[in-house]
């Protein structure tokens, strides 16, 4: 009987949990609105708005290229700055291919010298 008991309160705080974890989740995925651009099939960019009750603000930007082969040579991010009203750089990820493999590279905004600045350590080589 308290077998039984135990299984029956266990089943429903499981369920609890996972109904909980779902909601939250949803909520998650329901404060961001994604906007893409395609051009030839190619998404070349993507606004993404964060919803506050009826009203959208401008969150995140992303820019993307492509070489001849259509892979991405590079990914560009902006953050929406609300206080000066514009989009500012953030980040930029740069691919380079060749026959054997894939190198990742990351750039980090640097607003004092206006440019992209390498993160050496975060530089990725891939076999393909």
């Amino acid at each position: 009987m308290k077998k039984t008991s135990l299984a029956k309160c266990l089943v429903v705080l499981v369920m609890t949990f996972i109904a909980s974890v779902s909601t939250y989740a949803e909520k998650m995925n329901n404060n961001l609105i994604y906007n893409a651009e395609e051009v030839n099939g190619l998404k070349v960019s993507e606004t993404v708005y964060k919803k506050d009750g009826n009203m959208l603000t401008n969150y995140m930007r992303y820019s993307y290229k492509y070489n001849a082969n259509n892979q991405m040579t590079e990914n560009m991010s902006q953050k929406w700055d609300a206080s000066d009203n514009c989009w500012e750089n953030d980040l930029c990820i740069r691919y380079t291919y060749d026959n054997k493999s894939v190198t990742t590279e990351y750039y980090k905004w640097n607003s004092k010298k206006n440019d992209f600045i390498l993160i050496p350590e975060m530089t990725v080589t891939m076999d393909k």
